[in-house]
């Protein structure tokens, strides 16, 4: 039986929030789990750091574990560097991209926000899926980098004052047209892991919102199909920086199935 493993690659813990959904869909199949723990975080870098940093990670990642798939589970990190990682590893690579089409199927009000990083929503990647699947929309956009720590700090334990989720909406809500927003795409993959805060932060206002999740654990099945596995056996969690922080994290990632810890 095949023992090569499906990895995941983020900057920080955020990928778990796609771990999950695949691992519903893919109960058998052996996961890597991988955080660039000493570059996080991404979405305070500029492009051509990021671009430069993921490629030369992912190369090494998949000399080690000889994976047979790697899902890059950061919208910052496919928006910017997916296609030079495409062209250098000769295996599947799944990207995860803002979730713009489901939310444009979704609005009422045909007004969207898009919550991300700072270097995700200033994409013209994002650019063009808003013109491709929300072109009746309006499509309004901010970037966070509190909501990415908020979201770490919650995996290890520690509690974050409701007005600060608030203080994040709020940069949507605030700009002109922000209060038609119905539908809200979690455009990073560490927001899901903090949706219900977010959710409490909307109060009354009917919003939803929506991630890439189920829709990257389908791509995994279809690029799978057919394929044997030997069972996933225990998860690995792997650092490209290893130290107490991260240890802290232990008992987080145990409850997503990763029980070992390594260092890149």
């Amino acid at each position: 039986m095949d023992v090569r493993p499906i990895l995941f690659f983020d900057s920080g813990v955020g990928g778990l929030s796609i771990v999950g959904p695949a691992r519903a869909a893919l109960p058998d199949a052996p996961f890597v789990y991988a955080a660039d723990s000493a570059g996080f975080p991404y979405g305070t870098k500029s492009e051509a750091e990021i671009a430069a940093r993921v490629p030369v990670l992912l190369g090494r990642l998949a000399e080690r574990y000889r994976p047979r798939l790697i899902v890059i589970a950061c919208n910052t990190a496919s928006t910017i560097a997916l296609p030079v990682v495409r062209a250098a590893l000769d295996l599947p690579v799944v990207g995860t991209v803002p979730a713009i089409k489901p939310a444009a199927a979704l609005s009422v009000t045909r007004t969207i926000g898009v919550l991300g990083t700072e270097a995700t929503v200033r994409q013209a990647y994002v650019d063009d899926l808003a013109a491709r699947f929300a072109a009746d929309c309006t499509v309004l956009r901010h970037g966070s980098a509190a909501l990415v720590e908020m979201a770490e700090a919650k995996l290890h334990g520690r509690t974050i004052a409701p007005d600060r989720y608030a203080a994040v909406l709020d940069g949507l809500f605030a700009q002109p047209g922000g209060e038609a927003i119905d539908v809200i795409v979690n455009a990073c993959t560490h927001f899901p892991l903090v949706a219900p805060e977010l959710a409490a932060a909307a109060g009354t206002r009917d919003i939803r919102f929506v991630d890439g999740g189920p829709g990257i654990a389908r791509r995994i099945v279809h690029l799978m199909h057919g394929e044997s596995w030997a069972g996933a056996g225990e998860g690995v969690a792997v650092f490209t920086r290893l130290g107490p922080d991260e240890q802290a994290l232990a008992h987080a990632l145990a409850r997503h199935g990763f029980t070992r810890m390594e260092q890149l």
